[in-house]
């Protein structure tokens, strides 16, 4: 079974919840829904410099949501990548996560259990 090790508090997708809960800082996000008492992961995604901010974009589309910091922007891009694949097929994200500037694909590829292309 996979997991997005966000932690197991699921926040109502609200700007209220979000203000009281994320501050402005790089973090991973996944927003869903809640069925028979387990969190539904809908979209994954990340912010390089906000993530407070970037959450509140997806307020009128999902319900509820999970976070987790993260170190880096690197890092940040990498758990997303896992968790794009993780649950690539099942979620609305479309397109493979975009990677952050200045890293080289040559140097910095995908580290994702499976093959990838991005």
């Amino acid at each position: 079974m996979v997991s997005l090790n966000m932690g197991k508090t699921i926040y109502i997708l609200s700007d209220e919840d979000i203000d009281f809960n994320v501050t402005s800082r790089i973090g991973n996000y996944a927003c869903g829904f809640i069925r028979n008492g387990k969190f539904r992961v809908q979209y994954v995604g990340r912010s390089d410099t906000d993530l407070n901010d970037r959450l509140k974009d997806y307020v009128v589309t999902y319900k509820r949501f999970k976070y987790s910091d993260t170190p880096s922007v690197l890092a940040a891009w990498r758990k997303e990548c896992e968790n794009y694949h993780d649950f690539e097929g099942s979620i609305d994200n479309k397109i493979h996560p975009g990677r952050p500037e200045g890293y080289s694909k040559k140097e910095y590829p995908c580290n994702a259990r499976v093959t990838c292309n991005d």
